[in-house]
């Protein structure tokens, strides 16, 4: 037999090799499958031990806590309903010391006197007793705000009022028009004087009282001012884009060395202040534009060679120009009116006037003011009506005021200004972003 099982492997060496190992690693798997991976837990012994700690003293601790104080800091703002006693209940204060204090201290008591809606911060110990109370509001200082501090010392409160610089942050907002500038700037949580100064400064490439149109955008960057951290009041633009009918108009702010104030300009380096101003008042709501209309006192259809601006009784009305003063009294249906006359043969109009500023052969400068608006002569309601005049014949304003030459950045400055705008362009496109992150 072992001969017969050599010859085979002699004849069949790799066959029968194959064979073995199949069988061989068969039989691996099958006792590596059966095999108990760990003991059973059941025969493993158990040992138990037991350790006595001392415990630490806490008299001290516990005496520390006891006398232990904290203070917490509030906000509340003030109502037109609210009393001392009242405004106090709202910041959890139970103080009838602090509560006559603000009803007899002078300066105290301008806390619940005048308009409503002013931030209070208390502070305010654990006893709910009044510690320190705080109110900030603007100064007539663009610099500087006002603060009103109540403080306890010892039983007794006292008061003082004191100045601090403001500290100026910038903000990016967007919008886009569906109506008017104002409801695309409510929307958006934009404060009403950035309207006005992005209507301002672009008021010479686009007429903000006829040219928008439903789908214009803006993006802009402002300064909020801030009073130890509460928003105050709102600053300058510092750079803003306008996309008008398709347009886009881009500015920023920029004050050239040297010189005692700055002004917008293109990120190109043009100034954006002409010659003329466009409106004789700050933005605000048209009555009627340079048309045809209605005359409401003559009753019959005339051309109205001049814009009316609606603005109420007092509102300041500028000069758009540099020039002197060729008239400013009464004159029939204009009422109290004041003619001005520019270089060139160019001549305004201001007219319906509740108040004249200026005298006649008075030298004037851009932005002016050389009266109030009011209703006097043929006039139905308070407005300005304003005219243009270049050789006794009456012009569009909008016109004339696109057509007047602009300054731009001197060339010494222009390292600072390409810097600046460079900058500028970058915000600008991080502002647009918020646009598009409300609308997705």
């Amino acid at each position: 037999m072992r001969s017969s099982v050599a010859a085979s492997l002699r004849r069949h060496p790799k066959r029968l090799t194959g064979s073995l190992a199949v069988l061989l690693l068969g039989t691996g798997v099958t006792a590596f499958g059966v095999a108990p991976l760990a003991p059973d837990a059941s025969d493993l012994p158990v040992h138990q031990f037991t350790e006595y700690v001392q415990a630490m003293p806490t008299a001290a601790q516990t005496d520390a806590l006891a006398d232990f104080r904290f203070n917490l800091f509030r906000t509340e703002v003030t109502r037109t309903s609210d009393t001392a006693d009242s405004l106090l209940k709202r910041l959890n204060i139970d103080d009838s010391v602090a509560a006559a204090f603000l009803r007899n201290d002078a300066d105290a008591r301008t806390i619940l006197t005048g308009r409503a809606g002013k931030t209070i911060t208390a502070e305010v110990s654990d006893s709910q007793q009044l510690v320190k109370l705080s109110m900030r509001w603007a100064s007539d200082d663009d610099l500087r705000f006002n603060r009103l501090v109540v403080e306890r010392q010892g039983k007794a409160f006292v008061s003082r009022v004191e100045t601090g610089a403001y500290t100026a942050t910038a903000r990016l907002a967007s919008g886009s028009i569906q109506s008017s500038l104002f409801a695309a700037t409510d929307d958006a949580r934009i404060p009403d004087t950035v309207a006005v100064q992005m209507a301002e400064m672009f008021s010479s490439e686009i007429d903000f009282r006829r040219d928008l149109r439903k789908g214009d955008r803006f993006n802009v960057v402002y300064e909020t001012l801030e009073a130890d951290g509460e928003p105050l009041r709102t600053g300058r633009v510092l750079s803003a884009e306008f996309v008008n009918d398709g347009k886009a108009h881009q500015a920023m702010w920029f004050q050239q060395p040297n010189e005692n104030k700055g002004g917008y300009y293109t990120l190109d380096g043009q100034s954006l202040r002409r010659a003329f101003l466009s409106s004789p008042v700050e933005f605000s709501r048209i009555s009627s534009g340079f048309s045809m209309r209605f005359h409401p006192i003559l009753q019959k259809w005339r051309a109205h060679l001049g814009t009316d601006f609606a603005a109420s009784t007092g509102t300041p009305a500028r000069t758009v120009g540099d020039g002197v003063v060729e008239f400013s009294g009464v004159q029939n249906g204009y009422g109290n009116v004041v003619f001005i006359k520019h270089r060139n043969g160019q001549e305004t109009v201001y007219a319906h006037l509740s108040k004249l500023m200026v005298q006649r052969g008075q030298s004037v400068t851009q932005g002016q003011t050389i009266g109030l608006v009011g209703s006097t002569g043929w006039a139905t309601g308070p407005h300005l009506h304003f005219e243009v005049r270049v050789a006794g014949v009456q012009k569009d304003p909008m016109t004339m005021a696109k057509q007047s030459e602009t300054i731009p950045v001197a060339a010494a400055a222009m390292p600072a200004f390409r810097q600046l705008a460079s900058g500028a362009r970058q915000q600008l496109a991080a502002a647009a972003t918020i646009s598009q992150a409300r609308a997705e």
